[in-house]
């Protein structure tokens, strides 16, 4: 259940290790991970494309368009098939954490993509889970999680719980979406894609969001197993936080107050101070009420810090996954710490006074942050924050 105003508060005093006789909390490493983007598969051009600011927007050819206001997303050419890059991203990542065919029989799976049949297959998203699960060889029984933007993040959250009270020893986070023509036309339908072809996040002059594939995968493992057994560990997730705000089934809350006590609630639960975040991955989807409310969440949650924490929103470049965005964005967050670069903020035309952050412009920002915070939020008033941390 998500963290609420008052349920969040409860689930981190719950929390392994603070408090009582619970055993200490386990640190959760990311150990291995796979993409498949319009850029092509691997993590490589991705975050050649994000550091750089240089995005995927184009005509759509993968369906028809004709009659279309806007005809604009990010999608790789052809007609990929949604299980069959599942499962290569799921590889690339078990390849990528050195797990072997053996170790994986005890891995769960928790999948986050769109579950109409139109989109996973005639089966839906459990069928979908269930072919991916076995197609890899992983554990039977795979989670499916469908709650829009932030379904690959509460399974991220879900998953990292288990792993560091210790009731599970690895997972599998994997998530899914190539643009198809039921959801572009329901964005259309709501006058939610961008007319002139970009997203713009946070800039004067945005129209709104574009859709793109994304297609991702992460193994999740406790921190001091990993090096014992010689995996590499490429980052942490050193904090988790969800809450609900159930302020309108699509507009988000203007001031914010969910995406922040979201953000606070992944500090604390990290013991990690404001001060120490050197970078936030945004939901920045272009959308006018969407980037000011984040703005705002953002200015609540870090008070005088926030002008100086580095913000940069990835979909500028890579297009809206949808349930698949928050783990396509942990990705390029994990990839921006290990490369000492902050992505671009593309797209941007000029300030607006209602979205005052410290954007990443023009060319990639050198650091080396000891945190960074990937944030996202969904239709119905969800809202997630993931803290990782430099592996």
């Amino acid at each position: 259940m998500p963290d609420g105003q008052a349920g969040g508060d409860a689930a981190h005093r719950a929390a392994p290790g603070r408090g009582g006789g619970s055993p200490p909390r386990r640190d959760v490493a990311v150990t291995g991970m796979g993409v498949m983007s319009a850029f092509g598969r691997g993590t490589g051009p991705l975050l050649r494309h994000v550091s750089r600011g240089t995005h995927a927007f184009a005509d759509v050819t993968r369906f028809d368009v004709t009659g279309c206001r806007v005809r604009s997303a990010a999608h790789a050419p052809g007609s990929p098939e949604l299980a069959g890059e599942l499962v290569a991203v799921v590889e690339d990542a078990c390849a990528d954490a050195a797990i072997g065919p053996g170790e994986r029989a005890g891995c769960p799976l928790l999948l986050a993509a769109h579950a109409e049949p139109a989109v996973t297959g005639a089966a839906g998203g459990a069928g979908l889970a269930a072919v991916v699960a076995q197609r890899c060889g992983l554990r039977a029984g795979p989670r499916i999680y469908t709650a829009a933007c932030v379904a690959a993040s509460t399974a991220v959250a879900d998953a990292a719980a288990m792993i560091a009270s210790g009731s599970l020893d690895r997972a599998v986070v994997a998530a899914g979406y190539l643009v198809e023509p039921g959801n572009f036309a329901l964005f259309h339908a709501g006058r939610a894609l961008a007319r002139d072809g970009r997203i713009r996040p946070f800039s004067a002059g945005r129209q709104g969001t574009l859709l793109g594939d994304g297609v991702a995968a992460v193994v999740l493992a406790p921190a001091r197993a990993a090096r014992g057994r010689g995996a590499g560990v490429l980052a942490t997730v050193a904090g988790w936080g969800r809450t609900g705000d159930a302020y309108h089934v699509c507009q988000p809350r203007p001031d914010g107050a969910g995406l922040a006590r979201a953000v606070d609630s992944a500090l604390r639960r990290a013991g990690a101070a404001p001060a120490e975040v050197g970078y936030i991955n945004a939901n920045g989807t272009g959308t006018p009420q969407s980037d000011a409310a984040e703005a705002a969440g953002l200015r609540r949650a870090f008070g005088d810090l926030a002008g100086g924490v580095p913000v940069s929103s990835t979909k500028s470049v890579h297009g809206h996954a949808l349930e698949a965005s928050a783990l396509v964005e942990l990705v390029v967050t994990v990839l921006a710490m290990r490369s000492g670069t902050l992505p671009v903020n593309a797209g941007f035309l000029g300030a607006d006074a209602d979205c005052e952050l410290d954007l990443v412009l023009g060319e990639p920002r050198p650091a080396q942050p000891r945190y960074a915070l990937s944030v996202n939020f969904a239709f119905g008033g969800a809202n997630t924050a993931l803290l990782v941390g430099a592996g």
